[in-house]
């Protein structure tokens, strides 16, 4: 494993300049949201001379594209929402080789309306499943036309909030183009960390072979915990690291949830595991 950030830590004008940054602090590997190179985070096209770009900044300064973000919100409650998310990712999946990278990340999505990364009560419902496996099953079919990997994350205020729904929802689905991001921090809901290792145990156990990407950062408390810098809260990094070894994982552990300033501190973090 080597360790990776994302590109929005750093808030620079241009990519180059991005670029300049992540590689000062020794960090070669990136998941890439497209807002770094001047792009809409879900653009509804990409240009192949904004490809080439792109393209060209990454490979002057060496640094390889661990995965792109392709987020939206597969269950909104407004299907047009859903429908608009489902083209965008249809351009970034088929913009994501040329871009250099064949992993596209994605959130299994909440009915909150105004903010896909709080939970809602209706995330448990019957109908909020279905929709997720209607939207699934046309994503993972983009994907195998345009022979990329999606990989979401099991996370607390999400539909998949479990590492048990996202072994349901791989089976479901049946695609070898559907992966996992896996990040231990988002996998404790209110009143569980008192079982983290059996936690973590048992999503590594589920969930294991299909890590496409792995992130890192921390958590204060259960529940919707937040953002924290790796290193800074209670998640059991020796145990996840080691959990992530034994899976066979061997690509890019992504920073993110910190600031540019504690970027140093948090790469030495993940250096003593590494």
């Amino acid at each position: 494993m080597d360790i990776g950030i994302f590109t929005r830590t750093f808030e620079r004008p241009t990519l180059d300049e991005t670029l300049d940054a992540i590689q000062a602090h020794g960090i070669a590997s990136v998941q890439l949201n497209l807002s770094s190179a001047g792009l809409p985070n879900m653009p509804d096209v990409i240009t192949p001379e904004q490809i080439a770009q792109i393209r060209q900044s990454f490979d002057a300064h060496q640094i390889t594209i661990a995965a792109l973000s392709g987020t939206f919100n597969m269950i909104h409650p407004d299907r047009a929402q859903r429908q608009k998310g489902m083209r965008q990712l249809q351009v970034l999946a088929e913009a994501s080789h040329a871009i250099g990278t064949s992993v596209i990340t994605l959130s299994t999505g909440t009915r909150n309306p105004h903010n896909m990364w709080h939970g809602h009560p209706d995330n448990t419902t019957p109908e909020a499943w279905q929709d997720l496996v209607e939207s699934l099953r046309e994503a993972a079919g983009i994907a195998e036309t345009a022979g990329v990997t999606l990989a979401f994350e099991p996370e607390v205020s999400n539909v998949i909030d479990t590492a048990q729904k996202a072994r349901l929802i791989l089976d479901q689905i049946g695609s070898a183009r559907l992966k996992i991001v896996m990040d231990g921090a988002n996998l404790f809901r209110r009143g569980e960390l008192g079982r983290m290792s059996a936690i973590l145990d048992e999503a590594f156990a589920l969930l294991g072979p299909d890590i496409a990407l792995a992130h890192a950062k921390d958590l204060d408390r259960d529940g919707e915990a937040g953002n924290l810098a790796a290193g800074k809260g209670i998640l059991d990094y020796a145990r996840y690291i080691q959990l992530l070894q034994q899976s066979g994982y061997t690509g890019a552990l992504v920073l993110h949830g910190l600031s540019e300033a504690e970027v140093p501190g948090c790469v030495q973090f993940l250096q003593q595991w590494l």
